[in-house]
This record gives C-alpha cells, sequence and structure tokens, in this order.
C-alpha cells in the first residue's frame, strides 16, 4: 500500500489541537509554583503569646535567600511598622537565619510578620504569621493574599521563561543541524527563518524577563516594569547579571548566525568550508555553552547540594535537549517547506539524536537524584510528580523516535527500482476510495490551473489580450503559475512513501516536545521535592504550639460529678509552662469561689501528635482545696493535653480535660 503524506494544515492542526489540551491538562490543575528555599522556622513562633516584647524577630530558611530593606516587616495592631527597617545577618555555618530590630516599648497585642524575598534560584517567595504580646488581641491589618510571583505579571513571567527555552533550543539545535547533518540547508531560506526567528524568540523573551523581574519579585504591578530604580536593582542580582550577560552572548549568537546563512553558506572551496565549518562548530558551542550558563548559574543548579557538579551537568542537559530538539524542528520544517531534504542529513540526525537521549538520560538522572532525593519525595511531592509525568513524555518521544529511525533507516536503504515499482502497483490497487477521490480531486484542480495558465498564455502569443496590459489579470496568472508548481512538488515529494511516513512521525514528536518543554519549565519554577520534605520535616518540629515564656500556663476547668458538692471548678496552674521541669499547683473551688476539699485528685499528661503518655501526675495535698507537685517534666513541646480527674464521693467522679501549647 502506497504510503501518502498527510495535508500539512489538518495533520498539524490535530497535532496542536492535542499539545494544546495536554498543556492544558497539566497547568490547569497546577498549584502556585513553590520555590527552592522555604521558611522553616521563625522566632516568634506563629501563632505565639509572648510575656514581654522581643527585641527581634527573626526567620529560618532552607536555603540561602536574598534580602532587602523591606524584606521583613513587623506590623502593630493598627498596622503601623513596628520594626526598626534594620534586616539583621543571622546565618551561622549551614544555618540560614535573618531578623528585623523592633522597637522599643511595644504595648500588648497582635503584631503581624509580612515577609517577601527572593530564593537562590531566583524564585520569590513570601509569607506572613502572627505572634501576640502579653495577650491576642484584634488586629486591622489584613494578610496579603497574593501568591508571591503570581497574577499577570507571574503568567507573563512564566511565558517569557517557555519562549526563552522555545527559542534557545531551536537557535542552538537548528545551528547544530545544519553543521552537523546537513549543511546545504544554510542556504534553505526555511531554515535559515526558523533559526533566526529562534534567536529573535530568546532575545525579545530576556529582554522582557529583564523588564518583569522587578515587580516579579516586588510588588506584583505591572506598572512597575517602567520603574527605573527597581530595573537598576534588578541589574545588580545574581539573577538580573545572568540575563544581562544572556544578551550579550545573543549578540555573539547573531554573528553566528550572521555567518553561518552569509559566507558559509556561499562557500564552494571544500576546504575552506571545512575550515569554516570547524570554526562555527568551536564557536558556536562556546557560545551556546554560555547561554546555558545563564540558566544554570542562576537557577535550581546553583543551590542546594553538590553545585559544583550539578551547574556543569544542567549545560550538558540544555545542550543535548536543543540539539535533539532543536534539530528535530529545523528537520520538521524542512520536511514540509524545503524543495528536498538529503537522507544522508535524516541519517545524520537520526545518530545525534541517539546521543543526545543518551546525554540527556545520565544527566536527568543525576538532576533527579539531587532534587528528589527519595522514593517518598518522588510520588508525595509536586516536584516528583512533574518530574514523574516528565519521564513518561519522555518515554513517549523515545517510542515516536525510536519509529522515526526505522523511517530513515527506510530512507537510508531504498528499495531496488523493480521492488519498488511493484510495491508501488500494489499500493494503487488497494488505495481507498476515499483516498483515489482526493487525488483525482488534486489532480483536476492541477489540471484546471494548468490550463487556464495555458489558454493565458495562447491568448497572450496570439496577441488578443496583453497580460502586462492588465495587472489584475497578470495577477492572477501568477498565483495560478504558483499553484501548479506547488501542486507539483508536493505531488512529487508525497511520492516518496518513506519520506512521508518520516514527516508524520516527525511531526508527532515535535507535538509531544511542545508539551515536555512544558512540563521542563515548570519544573524548574517548582521546589524540588529534597527541599519540600526537609522543610516539612523541619517545620514539623519548629512550627509547633509555643507557650508563654517565663509565665504559668493557667486553665480553668469546670466540672459536675453529680453528687453533693458535685460542682466546682479547677484551677492549675503550671510554672513556667514549657520544656523541662515545672510547678504545678492545682486549686479546687466551690462555685461561688470558696476552697472545696474532695477524696482524690488525679493528674495525666497526654501529647497525642507524637504518641506520648498519658504521663501521670502525683499532686500533694498542701491544704483546703490546694495541691501541688513539683518537678512535673515536660519532655517536648506540643499540644498537650491535660485530664484531671475529681472524686467528691465514693461513687461520684468525673474527668475534664483540655489542650494547652506548651514549648
Amino acid at each position: 500500500m502506497t504510503t501518502t503524506a498527510p495535508r500539512l494544515g489538518t495533520a498539524l492542526a490535530r497535532l496542536l489541537i492535542l499539545a494544546a489540551a495536554l498543556l492544558g491538562t497539566l497547568l490547569a490543575g497546577a498549584a502556585p509554583a513553590s520555590a527552592h528555599a522555604a521558611l522553616t522556622g521563625s522566632d516568634p513562633q506563629d501563632g505565639a503569646v509572648v510575656a514581654t516584647a522581643p527585641k527581634e524577630v527573626n526567620l529560618t530558611f532552607s536555603e540561602q535567600v536574598a534580602m532587602s530593606a523591606d524584606s521583613i516587616r513587623v506590623l502593630d495592631p493598627a498596622g503601623r511598622r513596628a520594626d526598626t527597617g534594620e534586616i539583621l545577618d543571622l546565618c551561622s555555618g549551614s544555618v540560614v537565619r535573618y531578623g528585623v530590630a523592633l522597637r522599643a516599648g511595644l504595648p500588648d497585642g497582635t503584631y503581624t510578620v509580612a515577609w517577601q524575598t527572593v530564593s537562590a534560584d531566583s524564585h520569590p517567595i513570601a509569607g506572613a504569621f502572627t505572634f501576640s504580646i502579653g495577650a491576642p488581641s484584634t488586629t486591622s491589618v489584613a494578610l496579603p493574599d497574593r501568591t508571591a510571583g503570581g497574577g499577570l505579571v507571574g503568567a507573563l513571567y512564566g511565558i517569557a521563561r517557555y519562549v526563552s527555552y522555545a527559542g534557545f533550543a531551536v537557535l542552538v539545535g537548528g545551528g547544530a543541524f545544519v553543521l552537523a547533518c546537513w549543511p546545504r540547508g544554510a542556504s534553505v531560506r526555511p531554515v535559515q527563518q526558523t533559526v533566526v526567528r529562534g534567536w529573535l524568540a530568546l532575545t525579545g523573551a530576556t529582554l522582557l524577563m529583564l523588564l518583569l523581574r522587578n515587580p516579579y519579585t516586588g510588588s506584583g504591578e505591572l506598572s512597575d516594569v517602567f520603574d527605573l530604580a527597581g530595573l537598576k536593582a534588578v541589574l545588580e542580582t545574581k539573577t538580573g547579571a545572568a540575563l544581562t550577560s544572556r544578551l550579550l552572548l545573543l549578540g555573539a549568537a547573531a554573528l553566528f548566525v550572521a555567518v553561518l546563512f552569509g559566507a558559509y553558506a556561499r562557500r564552494t572551496d571544500p576546504k575552506e568550508k571545512k575550515d569554516l565549518t570547524f570554526g562555527l562548530g568551536l564557536g558556536g558551542t562556546v557560545v551556546a555553552a554560555g547561554i546555558a550558563g545563564t540558566w544554570a548559574l542562576a537557577e535550581h543548579a546553583s543551590t542546594g547540594i553538590q553545585p559544583g557538579i550539578a551547574m556543569p551537568v544542567d549545560i550538558l542537559h540544555l545542550l543535548a535537549v536543543a540539539a535533539w530538539l532543536g534539530g528535530l524542528t529545523v528537520l520538521l520544517v524542512s520536511l514540509y517547506k524545503a524543495p528536498s531534504v538529503d537522507r544522508s542529513a535524516i541519517e545524520r540526525f537520526s545518530r545525534v539524536a541517539f546521543g543526545s537521549v543518551v546525554v540527556l538520560a545520565a544527566t536527568g538522572l543525576y538532576q533527579s537524584w539531587r532534587q528528589v532525593g527519595s522514593w517518598s519525595a518522588l510520588t508525595g511531592t509536586r516536584y516528583g510528580q512533574l518530574l514523574l509525568v516528565k519521564i513518561g513524555l519522555m518515554a513517549v518521544l523515545i517510542g515516536i523516535a525510536w519509529i522515526s529511525r526505522r523511517w530513515t533507516r527506510r530512507l537510508a536503504d531504498p528499495k531496488p527500482a523493480e521492488e519498488s515499482g511493484d510495491a508501488e502497483t500494489a499500493g494503487d490497487a488497494e488505495q481507498t476510495e476515499e483516498s483515489q477521490h482526493a487525488e483525482r480531486a488534486e489532480h483536476s484542480e492541477v489540471a484546471e490551473h494548468s490550463e487556464e495558465a495555458e489558454e493565458a498564455g495562447k491568448a497572450s502569443d496570439a496577441g488578443e489580450e496583453d497580460p502586462a496590459a492588465d495587472p489584475e489579470r497578470a495577477a492572477q496568472l501568477a498565483r495560478q503559475r504558483a499553484a501548479v508548481a506547488t501542486a507539483r512538488r508536493k505531488r512529487e515529494r508525497d511520492a516518496d512513501p518513506e519520506r512521508a511516513g518520516l514527516r508524520r512521525s516527525v511531526l508527532t514528536e515535535a507535538a509531544v516536545a511542545v508539551v515536555l518543554l512544558a512540563v521542563t519549565t515548570v519544573l524548574t519554577s517548582t521546589e524540588p521535592g529534597r527541599t519540600e520534605e526537609e522543610a516539612g520535616r523541619s517545620g514539623s518540629t519548629a512550627s509547633g504550639p509555643a507557650a508563654v515564656p517565663d509565665r504559668p500556663v493557667d486553665i480553668r476547668l469546670p466540672f459536675d460529678t453529680g453528687g453533693v458538692d458535685g460542682k466546682g471548678i479547677v484551677r492549675l496552674s503550671l510554672d513556667p509552662g514549657r520544656t523541662g521541669a515545672n510547678a504545678l499547683h492545682l486549686f479546687v473551688e466551690r462555685p461561688n469561689g470558696k476552697p472545696l476539699d474532695v477524696p482524690e485528685i488525679k493528674i495525666a499528661l497526654t501529647l497525642e501528635a507524637k504518641d506520648v503518655g498519658p504521663l501521670p501526675v502525683a499532686p500533694d495535698r498542701i491544704q483546703t482545696g490546694h495541691w501541688s507537685a513539683s518537678g512535673v517534666q515536660i519532655p517536648m513541646p506540643g499540644e498537650w493535653k491535660i485530664q484531671v480527674t475529681v472524686r467528691t464521693s465514693e461513687i461520684d467522679q468525673t474527668t475534664i480535660e483540655k489542650n494547652v501549647k506548651i514549648g
């Protein structure tokens, strides 16, 4: 059966719709991306009640962050600044901690701590919490509901990131495809246009990211794009330096493209062309590695464990992605737009793509171990889940690439003329009625245009009508001749079943690559699984409930045993109300406040979150209605359940309980 190529419009539209649907499904369920650094602790802690005003508020992070004067703000119940604006660097060794000094003489009430900073891998993070001095109070401060790096600015920045990755792949992969696989493609206009558009996309996206960087990490307002002071501050950051370096390297890349499609395309002498190929290959590799390095030096690879190994590995990973997906894009354009593509060029690209997949597998395995770290993080964190999606898409892409390699081998080993003729005859006999109808329609269209063109030519020869004298008629004839030429070229391309099959597989491969690149873009702005798990463990320990330091924990527990003198109130005090040894005092009173003597009192402490207890406490009777116990041990902080059993007669007793936060 003869294989014919699908119509470009129909096939491409279907695959783009499929790719858009997959991409929409992926991004529709995506929560706001978290960045690499995470808040692991604070002092005071969230919800804490302190007896006296602290001198400072400090925050602990899982990774290094960039702090500015307004990164930490403390607001009093009325919304006024309660801090001095002086950021304190409290980092020590591997502990990343920053603080802000508070004003003296702060009144009692609930204070709000709002913080926003940028992690070492360029992503903004923000949050807020409250603590109280003396006792909680109402506050007029509204916690911010905007996610750091979100909103319209965040969406535009994310689109620019995707376009920059795609532009890099097309620019680098397209140039590599021409130099290593198809030198004749340097003079093919569709190839030139594709690579130049890759350069324009990467340059435009980089400029947009540079302008959006200030509002993206700050206010989130699009109008701040025109804030020159903010732009100056961005240029002084690591990310600003990386984006500026990328623009400078893109200037060198423009020179590379100009030589590739200018002097190189015009060279005819084999020795000169070989020397120029070596120079372009060496220079292009250096420029491409430099551009890839602007990502590695500013994002995930530059932080976390083993950054000295991770950054060169990340550069190799990006170059392999570009060589495969960018070369694939140029090959797809060439198969549809170029008059013909050398079979040897397709075979060489097949080998390049295979080598790229090997590099991707090796570098991707290392990156996955570094960013995930455990099986639980692979399935239990958003980064791990996205990584599984990426691995699945890679498997699909490799499967389609294997099909493309089969078509490539068939192109490289054409059938003998007789066998090919027999196969074509058999295929023609098996064509469906629909394909025959489409072919007849196409031939009739070509014939119609040809007849019109011939009639016009005859009329012109006979002197009946001069097309040059009628511009409208001349334009119509030009369109008809172009349609005839296009149909003839398409018919010649479709006559090769192997090439048609290769076009279909490469088109499908490119559609899946679009979604794969989107997943990769989301991954680069998502908190790695290893960091998320470590922050979760640190947060569960550090963010436990805190009690009032240097101040007793006092609780009141009404009770009713149902008998005579069965109603009353238990007042219990733990001093100082924190981990370690505490003094316990318990008072039993009648409803009128007078002491009540009861036959028995029992106390038990339980920390259900850690499965600790119940720990029994046997207090001693001091006097009527008063019991006491010294050295009551609280082994760890948390929300402890205090149970008090009161017996008022031989048969009447009840157990009352209350949860208290002990730091």
